[in-house]
């Protein structure tokens, strides 16, 4: 298998790609039954030195319930129906979810409601209030 490239600071050696194949359960009708298209990739993450310590962290994180007991992060797709088609798609999610994984995420900067927000809630409020107010009888 060709080599991944994921970036320009990483690329996976294909030989450390294991993809197996099997029958599909999407669209096809009679050729479900006869082809194997579905396509399974497996990429041992466990012990890999070409991530850095906290990106590994950030994809265990992020993509854990896909990763076995070895270490080995598995990519599905059955998307299309040919064996190619599918291969490319796994190995694409596979780039794109290092890619998330790659940089921390923002942290949020704590910002303040401005005043005039501030003024159309109570304002929302006191409306509410007014036609609530306004359905009850004399008699409560």
């Amino acid at each position: 298998m060709e080599d991944l490239v994921v970036n320009s600071r990483l690329t996976i050696p294909g030989d450390q790609l294991v993809a197996s194949f099997s029958r599909s359960s999407g669209p096809g009708g009679q050729n479900v039954n006869k082809v194997n298209s579905k396509v399974t990739l497996r990429w041992q993450v466990g012990d890999q030195p070409r991530l850095s310590v906290e990106w590994r962290r950030r994809l265990l994180a992020r993509h854990g319930n896909r990763v076995t007991r070895e270490g080995e992060i598995l990519v599905q797709s059955d998307r299309y129906r040919d064996q190619p088609r599918n291969l490319d798609d796994c190995r694409q999610r596979l780039v794109g979810w290092l890619l998330e994984c790659e940089r921390p995420p923002r942290e949020r900067k704590k910002t303040r409601p401005t005043l005039a927000s501030k003024r159309r809630r109570l304002e929302a409020k006191r409306r509410r209030a007014a036609t609530k107010s306004s359905r009850r009888s004399l008699g409560d």
